[in-house]
């Protein structure tokens, strides 16, 4: 059993959903990533989601897409986000870490290498927002040939044959987008929300994770009512955006967030 398997087979035991969030790797400098890893993991995460820096990360909103850009800023590459994850797993082998980023990168590296090379820094997922599952021919099957789960977005606008076509590639879990926009956006509707994960549910037996425009506990545990996970990022990298030179107290912001959320979530 994977590791994101067994993550969620122990949260279904336990009747609680797992608490996913994200922050770009190099942001806001590359010291800072693997402690702060460390402290999503003490703050309540279930699964850590490490951004890899794009030059056109064309899902995100501008608070991410900042991160993006101050990572750039210090040269942080692929293959810097996956030492990064081989250093992280020095004193943690428990937690799962997907990658999400874009295609390029993956194709300078090739998917062999990538696989290769993440599989044995301890990456468990990867979530490639331009790859869909019909160009996934030779990504999906090199993923999981090392062992990494290959995550895909479902889309509100994704009718019942898309989603079938998506989870019969996917493995991990789905990642629901929860609102049409980039990262951060607003206008959530968890009436619709629901309504989606029921449709999934029905094409798949893996884990839905909802994601995009969720900020606050209150969300959080809203979204944990129904789906199986909830992913956080835009209010998390805010929080580093606002403490730039000051990376202890963008910590402490995050894991206070993290906190609240995490206890929203179990009282739920």
């Amino acid at each position: 059993m994977s590791r994101i398997a067994g993550v969620f087979a122990a949260l279904r035991d336990q009747g609680r959903r797992a608490l996913i969030p994200f922050v770009t790797a190099g942001d806001p400098n590359p010291d800072a990533t693997v402690p702060m890893m460390h402290a999503l993991v003490e703050a309540g995460a279930d699964i850590i989601e490490l951004g890899v820096p794009f030059s056109d990360p064309m899902a995100d909103g501008p608070v991410i897409q900042r991160a993006s850009e101050r990572a750039l800023a210090h040269q942080v590459s692929l293959y810097d986000v996956i030492e990064m994850v081989r250093r992280f797993r020095v004193d943690n082998i428990t937690t799962p870490v997907v990658l999400m980023g874009y295609l390029n990168p993956l194709e300078v590296m090739g998917y062999e290498a990538f696989a290769e090379q993440a599989s044995a820094a301890g990456v468990d997922g990867v979530l490639t927002v331009d790859i869909p599952p019909e160009e996934g021919e030779a990504f999906v099957p090199a993923m999981k040939a090392k062992g990494i789960d290959p995550i895909f977005l479902i889309a509100p606008t994704s009718h019942r044959a898309r989603i079938e076509r998506i989870t019969g590639a996917a493995s991990g879990f789905v990642y629901y987008v929860s609102l049409k926009g980039v990262t951060g956006a607003a206008n959530l509707s968890l009436d619709s929300v629901r309504e989606k994960i029921v449709e999934i549910r029905e094409c798949t037996d893996l884990p839905v994770g909802v994601g995009f425009g969720i900020k606050d506990a209150a969300m959080a545990a809203a979204m944990a009512a129904f789906a199986d996970a909830v992913v956080v990022g835009s209010a998390l990298v805010s929080c580093i955006e606002a403490n730039v030179d000051r990376p202890e107290r963008a910590m402490a912001e995050i894991k206070a967030l993290l906190t609240e959320m995490r206890a929203a979530m179990d009282a739920g």
